[in-house]
């Protein structure tokens, strides 16, 4: 304890650039809480919290409201906060055999024929007013604001890659997903991952929730049966695109 008395860091607090978070007891019977505010004030940027309570080890008092503190302080986010959803239709694309077409044409070739698939699926994707979430080197990810506008979009890009030399399977579902950032996330993404995963080559298949949303629209589906989908609880009825 003399020891620790003996310390001074006051000269070299100016000089941390780490994001900094003090929190101090308001009754610490240890050390006032005006030697918290003390440090704070003087390390860049720092952020302080005064926290209720005189004990002064952080295993005393109110310890899960100091541990909130410091999970917004690392996340930026307050424990509990409900992430960012919105009802959107998602659309999987992917090639098929695309291992095997990649170690026919080579590294080279292969990259000239991916970036001509990325163009037209970017194509697609815009002409149908939706917006393409990411790549994912053999095919993609992307949203629509209606299920109607992402089966053509999936029925477009279909047919436009046998130009391409590529074929490719497609999954549409409609649920709510979790918003990322640039990306995108939750059960309603990984449902048209997996629809997407047992469609054949060169078919769009879509969730029951699709087919329902889509009722007096001008598009025609075809009983593809009931499947377990990887990871998702029930068994889903799917349903293959006929006609749009």
């Amino acid at each position: 304890m003399r020891a620790n008395f003996d310390i001074d860091i006051r000269p070299v607090l100016p000089a941390v650039t780490t994001p900094t978070l003090v929190l101090h007891k308001s009754g610490d019977t240890m050390v006032s809480v005006e030697q918290g505010q003390y440090a704070a004030e003087r390390i860049p940027n720092a952020r302080f919290v005064e926290l209720p309570g005189r004990a002064h080890y952080i295993v005393e008092d109110d310890v899960d409201g100091l541990v909130d503190h410091v999970l917004q302080f690392l996340t930026g986010a307050a424990p509990g906060d409900e992430p960012d959803r919105v009802l959107a239709t998602v659309l999987f694309t992917d090639i098929v055999d695309s291992t095997r077409r990649a170690v026919s044409l080579g590294d080279q070739q292969w990259r000239r024929v991916l970036d001509d698939h990325d163009r037209l699926v970017r194509d697609v994707v815009a002409t149908n007013r939706g917006q393409l979430v990411k790549t994912t080197g053999d095919g993609a990810l992307a949203t629509f604001d209606g299920p109607a506008r992402a089966v053509r979009a999936a029925n477009g890009d279909r047919h436009r890659r046998p130009a391409l030399g590529l074929e490719a399977r497609a999954g549409v579902h409609t649920g709510e997903v979790e918003l990322r950032n640039d990306d995108i996330g939750g059960v309603g993404v990984h449902i048209g991952a997996r629809v997407a995963a047992l469609a054949a080559p060169s078919q769009v298949l879509v969730s029951r929730t699709v087919v329902d949303l889509v009722v007096g629209s001008r598009l025609e589906f075809g009983d593809a049966g009931c499947h377990q989908l990887k990871g998702v609880p029930g068994e889903w009825p799917l349903f293959s695109v006929i006609a749009v």
